[in-house]
């Protein structure tokens, strides 16, 4: 049960014994006063009972016993008093009873305290009380329960909504890792790949690719969610090369995965810029594939010496360590093709 239906049950609950006494209190001032004077002690002690039965409930004491004996009071004497003061009695008391009772408890009160006005009054005023009475009492509890349904709305509408908040923070959460990883990246592989075009020493340049894998690895793990597109956009558009980019976003991958595919990425666009002779490329992003194109001179993959190390470890070796792999379509003078492909392709 939720909070909203549970406090709405709570407060019917507490407030139908009062609303029940106050009515009946003011019922029972306006029967007193149309008692006839040889029974207006009579008249005057159902009220005196009335008016203390009704604090009494109203504290939260013996509520049912006192709803039922009120009624049970007038019927039994209407035969000295106004009949309509018995019948608004039973009446008042049969709706509000649907409200903190549930209907196992008050349709067979409502029965048998309808049951004892009938016997005193006559069973000809059967046919006319009788199908009043249920109609009010089936309207108030269809009230009820119309209410009841609204409340369990409320908490389905509350808890879809702690739902959304909680996805909404998680996406906020990951968004922002997003970003600091991004940011690491640029701060550690991007200076480093920087060195390299600068032609810095290579055992300078080993020792800070080595720091930069070890701060990487540190600072995320190899299941962080990684939005790949953003992280080629921030290769992509940082270098002298025009780049026609397909980077559609939302395309998540492990951390790990992504750095391979940035790196051997940048090291692809690297050697276009230095050896294709086209200042042109084109990178496009799809589910478990990353594909690098230009139109350059080309080359014949399979007279690259091993001693150059540039294709063969930064972009086949990078795959395959990632769990992927990398394959290389060139020849002379119809330009290159690298395409990266990890497990979830």
């Amino acid at each position: 049960m939720g909070s909203a239906e549970a406090e709405f049950l709570a407060a019917a609950r507490r407030f139908a014994g009062p609303i029940r006494a106050l009515a009946l209190v003011l019922i029972s001032t306006f029967g007193t006063l149309a008692v006839p004077g040889e029974h207006l002690a009579l008249g005057l002690a159902l009220l005196g009972f009335v008016l203390a039965s009704a604090v009494v409930e109203c504290s939260g004491h013996a509520v049912f016993v006192l709803a039922v004996a009120r009624v049970l009071a007038l019927c039994l004497t209407q035969e000295w008093i106004p009949g309509q003061w018995a019948f608004n009695a039973l009446t008042i008391t049969a709706i509000t009873l649907q409200w903190d009772h549930p209907p196992k408890i008050a349709w067979p009160t409502t029965t048998g305290l309808l049951a004892v006005y009938l016997a005193v009054a006559g069973l000809g005023t059967a046919a006319e009380i009788g199908p009043r009475l249920v109609v009010e009492c089936a309207l108030a509890q269809l009230g009820f329960q119309l209410l009841r349904r609204s409340s369990r709305r409320v908490d389905r509408l509350r808890a879809r909504r702690v739902e959304l908040e909680r996805a909404e923070a998680l996406s906020r959460e990951r968004r922002r890792q997003e970003r600091e990883y991004l940011a690491l990246l640029h701060d550690t592989a991007s200076a480093t790949l920087l060195m390299v075009t600068d032609g810095a020493d290579p055992d300078r340049v080993a020792e800070y690719a080595r720091h930069d894998l070890a701060v990487l690895t540190r600072s995320t793990t190899q299941d962080s969610p990684v939005d790949l597109g953003a992280a080629l956009r921030s290769v992509v558009d940082r270098g002298p090369l025009t780049v026609h980019a397909d980077l559609p976003t939302g395309l998540r991958v492990p951390a790990a995965t992504a750095l391979a595919v940035v790196r051997a990425v940048r090291e692809a666009l690297l050697n276009v810029e230095r050896h294709a002779g086209v200042r042109t490329a084109s990178v496009r992003a799809e589910p478990g594939v990353v594909t690098v194109r230009d139109d350059g001179i080309g080359f014949e993959p399979d007279a690259v010496t091993p001693a150059r190390r540039g294709i063969r470890g930064s972009i086949v070796d990078r795959m395959r360590d990632a769990g992927g792999n990398a394959t290389i379509t060139s020849s002379a003078g119809n330009g290159t093709i690298i395409r990266l492909v990890w497990p979830d392709a």
